[in-house]
């Protein structure tokens, strides 16, 4: 357990951000997998509509620090490849 006062407060804060983080990557999990769930249908508009609302979602993901820029790059690259597939 912390001790000092100043480890207490990163405590604190460490847990504050970690709640953060975990809603911010909750909500891009939700936005995938409405992709996924588009793509399954085989609803290309659909599908197309859901990745535009996906993406700027998951780079803000990036800018947050929550995922990594190549692995939010990977994961567009392959939905939109899956999305564009679709006939």
């Amino acid at each position: 357990m912390a001790n000092s006062p100043q480890a207490k407060k990163r405590a604190r804060q460490n847990e504050a951000r970690f709640q953060i983080n975990k809603a911010r990557r909750s909500r891009i999990r939700t936005y995938l997998r409405r992709v996924e769930e588009a793509i399954a249908s085989g609803d290309k508009d659909a599908a197309a509509a859901a990745l535009n609302a996906a993406q700027p979602e998951l780079m803000r993901g990036v800018t947050k620090g929550v995922f990594h820029k190549n692995t939010a790059a990977r994961k567009m690259s392959r939905l939109s490849s899956r999305v564009k597939a679709l006939g």
